[in-house]
């Protein structure tokens, strides 16, 4: 195994069930995550990016299944198969929080609002280090500076209703980093903050990359935050990976016709307010009724009757892959 790949997700597939109705949240994803690497996962609202995410913490809801599929945590003791780890077991809460940590996008759930902010950071410390209790106290203190929040000191002692939305964000983040992970998850870990902190954010991810080769996998919608961070993106669409590649592969030479209909609804810095935006036609497929073969065949352009069989992962170049059978035409039409 290339020592450089620290996770890798074979043909995932998580299911939720609901009124004897199944929805293929993640149905059928493969990728790998490499050591002092950043894998950014985009795609609207709904795709299966932080259900991939909850599949690999083992974190899913009771109504929720992993069906098929094998995530494989290549850690320095030998190969773990996570999805076969029982998910409140002794292994899986060892690597919960120390190897493998979460940040989640919503502090008002990810955090209980009766215990301290410092508590709860001290607590993930005390379960995974042999630290004394004075050091576990300068450390979380530590933490809570690093992240930009005022007089650390005294908000250690503070609970969540005193902190505004955007530090309790910063707290969360600290809770994650806390324990220098050697994968770090992190579900839209700036949505709540000003641009500045998300700056702040941003580079303390890259210090613990460069500093503990630690594997970031970050989901947002920011295109800007993958352009920035990212070494390599996975687009998804309604529970398939549709493309991925390098960020220079996806970005400069988009070859399925999600990717670039999602590069063009954006805006560009600098062009004006005359600019055109093409938001992407249609909506989201009913995940309970879905179209036949590609996912995108409703709202696609290139659409003709060999799109109503699901096409295969084509190989565009080396680490270049498009789940799309035109991807040449989509290419050629750049």
């Amino acid at each position: 195994m290339n020592e450089e790949i620290i996770i890798t997700v074979n043909n995932l597939k998580t299911y939720f069930y609901t009124n004897q109705r199944c929805n293929k949240a993640v149905d059928g994803v493969s990728f790998k995550l490499k050591r002092g690497k950043t894998l950014c996962m985009v795609g609207e609202s709904g795709c299966g990016k932080s259900v991939t995410a909850t599949s690999i913490m083992r974190l899913l809801p009771t109504l929720a299944r992993i069906e098929e599929g094998e995530i494989i945590y290549h850690s320095e003791e030998g190969d773990i198969r996570i999805d076969q780890l029982a998910k409140n077991g002794k292994k899986m809460r060892s690597l919960r929080g120390s190897e493998i940590a979460m940040i989640f996008q919503d502090p008002m759930t990810a955090l209980n609002p009766v215990y301290t902010v410092g508590f709860q950071i001290i607590e993930s410390l005390r379960y995974h280090t042999k630290m004394t209790k004075r050091a576990r106290r300068k450390k979380a203190i530590e933490l809570l500076r690093g992240m930009g929040i005022p007089l650390p000191e005294q908000r250690v002692d503070e609970f969540l209703h005193q902190y505004s939305g955007g530090m309790r964000q910063r707290a969360m983040i600290a809770m994650g980093m806390s324990c220098n992970p050697k994968v770090l998850i992190a579900d839209e870990p700036t949505t709540a903050l000003d641009v500045t902190i998300q700056a702040q954010i941003f580079d303390l991810m890259n210090q613990l990359k460069e500093t503990y080769k630690t594997a970031i996998m970050m989901i947002t919608h920011d295109m800007g935050v993958v352009a920035e961070l990212a070494d390599d993106v996975v687009v998804m669409y309604m529970g398939n990976i549709v493309e991925s590649g390098t960020v220079e592969e996806v970005f400069k030479t988009p070859a399925h016709p999600y990717t670039k209909a999602l590069l063009k609804s954006i805006p560009v810095l600098g062009c004006g307010k005359n600019q055109e935006l093409e938001p992407i036609r249609g909506n989201t497929p009913d995940p309970y009724n879905r179209p036949e073969g590609c996912q995108f065949n409703p709202r696609c352009d290139y659409c003709d009757e060999k799109c109503f069989e699901m096409p295969n992962d084509f190989k565009v170049t080396g680490t270049h892959h498009a789940k799309c059978w035109h991807y040449r035409k989509v290419l050629e039409n750049e």
